[in-house]
């Protein structure tokens, strides 16, 4: 059909590892792992598992956005994309070697979540900046 690669998103972020497995499963039966990509929102904070078993299930493609920024329109409560900053903070946690400086993504995330004028949906980079803040006051 032309198309070199498939996404499997779940944008109202309901998925867990346990239906994820299967459906990958499934999907990988037709369709090589290098050809999928995988795309997770977080409203139940399952995103990071959910790309923990796609990156065990040798998926390499997966999709984030800085700061956790997006959402879904049409599903009522859903949260935005996993945070980047999040999915790097994991991969670096794994040796998963990624080229990405933590802290300029960091920054950008802070720098569009101000503009924005609302918090950042990164949990590392929430983490972080206390951990800086407390670090300071020293």
């Amino acid at each position: 059909m032309g198309c070199f690669e498939i996404s499997l998103g779940d944008t109202v972020g309901v998925a867990t590892p346990g239906t994820v497995l299967p459906m990958l499963e499934a999907v990988m039966a037709v369709v090589p792992s290098e050809k999928l990509a995988v795309h997770f929102h977080d409203t139940y904070g399952q995103s990071l598992p959910n790309i923990l078993i796609s990156l065990q299930m040798g998926i390499s493609t997966v999709d984030s956005s800085v700061a956790g920024l997006g959402g879904c329109p049409y599903a009522k409560g859903a949260s935005g994309n996993v945070a980047t900053e999040d999915v790097v903070y994991m991969l670096n946690g794994l040796g998963v070697k990624t080229n990405v400086d933590l802290s300029k993504l960091m920054s950008a995330g802070d720098f569009i979540s101000k503009h924005l004028g609302r918090p950042s949906g990164s949990k590392t980079a929430i983490a972080l900046s206390r951990v800086t803040a407390d670090a300071s006051k020293i």
